[in-house]
């Protein structure tokens, strides 16, 4: 099986921008997704590809190397094509016998450094290490106090977990495990064309080396299923939209350890408090009589308590009164309350009301 041109798998062109290739990965995983394609295997295999041409080049180091190889022609329109790095003379095979090359066969090439370390820099880990299962990302909207004052959020994600039925192992109770005749039992297979081969986990028995002669009727010979996990996230006082939370351990579980979950923090809007750093700003109504004469009113605060805001006589509208001390609190830093008046005049005014209006507007100057 060779190796797809990234580029290719992603349906972008090689100048592609960050951007256009986040927007082609999100469209193709949510064709491919195996939750959307339950019963079709060729969807998981493509949407393995998509993950995998994804994961490389949304990374601008990995992306980097990737280019370099493809420039040096690595790569072909459908996988490997040559080794770059073989000397006149060399076998079309690449080694002795024309057995394909390991990963750490290859010499140095140039200020490249060995072509075994650069393929494990853009594929993840060598064979001889055991997958780790890449970091389960979601989003999470969180109430506007709960961000401003900090505290515990919960969160369901659908991870994928040992199944309970087979602890993991895919076989059903009683049935014969043996060595998977695909592989060997080594659990990697090995891929490519000219002087290049690459190791993958066996498609077989899925990377474990081994086969039942029954699966498990659960997780139907996976070892593991998908199930929802509800995670507790405690986050800091002050914390803005758009913060990002790593919670390590808790994500899919994966032959070399279990993944971790990057929480992404959305903030709803509050319909009383808008934010501006540490300080919290709100507006709040006070009547003709209020502003004219001053007054004495009581304003909100995040904490849901209440405090006492003096409004002097004259205040004009939207002017803004500052509460000291009534923001949020970070890293020892506290900010304040922002207040501005918006002045309500009534609608309607009774006959004698409006003669009384007038009077003052007489005695006052005020045109009208």
């Amino acid at each position: 099986m060779a190796k797809q041109d990234f580029y290719q798998v992603l349906g972008v062109a090689e100048g592609a921008s960050a951007d256009d290739i986040k927007k082609a990965y999100r469209r193709l995983a949510k064709q491919y997704h195996p939750d959307a394609n339950p019963d079709n295997p060729k969807a998981a295999e493509r949407f393995k590809e998509v993950s995998e041409a994804y994961g490389t080049l949304s990374d601008a180091e990995k992306r980097k190397k990737y280019d370099t190889m493809r420039k040096l022609g690595a790569f072909d329109a459908s996988g490997f094509s040559r080794a770059s790095s073989r000397g006149a003379g060399a076998p079309a095979g690449g080694g002795a016998g024309g057995a394909p090359l390991d990963d750490d066969a290859f010499g140095d090439l140039g200020g490249l450094g060995g072509l075994g370390d650069i393929f494990s820099s853009i594929f993840g880990k060598s064979r001889k290490e055991e997958a780790k299962a890449e970091a389960l990302e979601v989003t999470v909207e969180v109430p506007f106090r709960t961000a401003a004052l900090g505290g515990a959020v919960p969160v369901t994600v659908q991870v994928t977990a040992d199944c309970a039925t087979c602890s993991g192992s895919g076989a059903a109770p009683g049935a014969k495990v043996s060595a998977c005749d695909e592989c060997g039992g080594r659990g990697q297979v090995s891929f490519g064309q000219g002087g290049f081969a690459v190791s993958r986990p066996c498609p077989k028995c899925r990377g474990t080396g081994r086969l039942p002669s029954t699966p498990c009727a659960t997780c139907r010979g996976a070892g593991r299923v998908r199930t929802p996990r509800t995670l507790q996230v405690t986050l800091p006082a002050a914390t803005e939209d758009g913060t990002r939370l790593r919670l390590a351990g808790q994500g899919n579980a994966a032959a070399g350890g279990t993944g971790d979950v990057l929480i992404t923090v959305q903030v709803t809007p509050d319909r009383f408090f808008t934010r501006e750093g540490l300080d919290l700003a709100c507006e709040v109504p006070i009547n003709l009589a209020q502003a004219t004469l001053g007054s004495r009113i009581k304003v909100r605060t995040v904490d849901g308590k209440k405090v006492v805001l003096r409004i002097p006589p004259g205040t004009q509208h939207g002017r803004a009164f500052r509460l000291k001390g009534m923001g949020l609190s970070k890293a020892g830093r506290q900010g304040d309350q922002l207040v501005k008046v918006r002045l309500t005049v009534p609608e309607t005014l009774t006959p004698e009301q409006q003669e009384l209006m007038r009077r003052f507007a007489e005695s006052a100057g005020l045109a009208v």
